[in-house]
């Protein structure tokens, strides 16, 4: 039991027996005067008046003052012992008292947040540390069993050396990738990089970014479909590199998991106008997402599927980056999957309002 509570149930015993003695004092001095006096009615009715009045004073001193006193000495001797769940009863703030009681109170509730949040931050810390261990080791492991396999003449022809050397290559570039993507989450949290927002064409901006998925999605024999139903006129303030990020990393994240053995494999992206938003849509055919994982896969190292495994690679905070790209742009983004059948994702951006105004 902390020492406030021990002092507080002290205190409420001596504020009972002092309002005890008080009664007794008071009703002791009306005798008193009652029987040594002659004292007309009126003059007795004044005294007792006067006495119940001190009383009475006395009391609401004691309710008013000492009681908060108390109960503040309480929480204090809470807070020491790292309990920050006792609260102060506060009714109406009307006087120094009851302010200070309420400015306490608010200080109390904001500790407790901070405590929280600091207890929140220390154990994502500790996640991240040990998914960057976990994705770091999956790849350092096979590159040093493929160059061990190549020292130990494991590799013994020139075909097999040939696929050694380039699994290690893949294996370089996928843990590079994951540094990169790592960094760039790591200076998103701390707001070090800068956006630059620029005013774009619709239609001009989603045309190079097409021609770009084109050629990428070719070379993985993966078929990329477009459509844009846009005003050649509509225009909106983004950051075109950031954005393109967006749309390289949902393309990535689609090829990651979708079926090799599919027949076709299909990536698209469509453009339309929705009131004063442009909806961007990125959807595929690949093995979909269940609907148990779909409330975490914004979630940095998320994989889904209540796995850790690094078999289709990447460091698993690409849908991460693009949630905070799009929340730095102020826009929103939703998810829609079916379990075997594929994946839309929805982009909402604001439209230019001056172009619109003029439509």
């Amino acid at each position: 039991m902390p020492g406030g509570e021990e002092e507080g149930i002290l205190f409420m015993k001596f504020r009972n027996k002092l309002a005890l003695i008080s009664a007794l004092i008071i009703a002791l001095v009306i005798i008193y005067i009652v029987m040594h006096y002659p004292l007309a009615s009126h003059q007795v009715l004044f005294i007792v008046g006067v006495l119940l009045t001190l009383f009475i004073s006395i009391t609401w001193v004691y309710r008013t003052i000492t009681i908060p006193i108390v109960n503040l000495q309480k929480a204090v001797s809470y807070i020491a012992e790292g309990d920050l769940d006792y609260k102060v009863d506060i009714k109406v703030p009307d006087d120094d008292i009851g302010q200070l009681c309420y400015d306490f109170e608010r200080m109390r509730e904001k500790l407790k947040k901070s405590t929280f949040e600091k207890h929140a931050f220390e154990e994502l810390n500790r996640e991240l540390i040990n998914n960057i261990t976990h994705d770091i080791d999956t790849p350092l492991t096979a590159i040093k069993g493929y160059v061990e396999g190549i020292m130990d003449g494991v590799a013994n022809t020139d075909e097999k050396k040939d696929r050694y050397i380039k699994t290690i290559h893949n294996k370089t570039k996928e843990m590079a990738q994951m540094i990169e993507e790592l960094t760039l989450y790591s200076k998103m949290d701390s707001n070090q990089i800068p956006f630059n927002f620029e005013k774009i064409n619709v239609k001009k901006y989603f045309k190079e970014c097409s021609e770009d998925l084109l050629l990428d999605l070719e070379v993985k024999g993966v078929k990329f479909e477009y459509d844009c139903e846009v005003d050649s006129q509509a225009k909106f303030i983004i950051d075109p590199e950031q954005l393109r990020r967006v749309i390289n990393n949902i393309m990535t994240n689609s090829i990651k998991y979708m079926d090799k053995y599919k027949d076709e494999r299909v990536f698209r992206m469509r453009v339309k106008e929705v009131q004063n938003m442009i909806q961007l849509e990125l959807s595929d055919n690949g093995i979909g997402i269940s609907e148990e994982d779909m409330p975490y896969v914004f979630d940095r190292f998320y994989r889904g599927d209540a796995s850790r495994n690094t078999s289709n690679g990447g460091s698993g905070i690409g849908l991460s980056i693009v949630k905070r790209i799009i929340d730095a742009h102020g826009s929103k983004i939703f998810i829609n999957s079916d379990r075997g059948k594929g994946t839309v994702i929805y982009i909402m951006i604001k439209k230019d309002q001056e172009v619109a105004l003029n439509e």
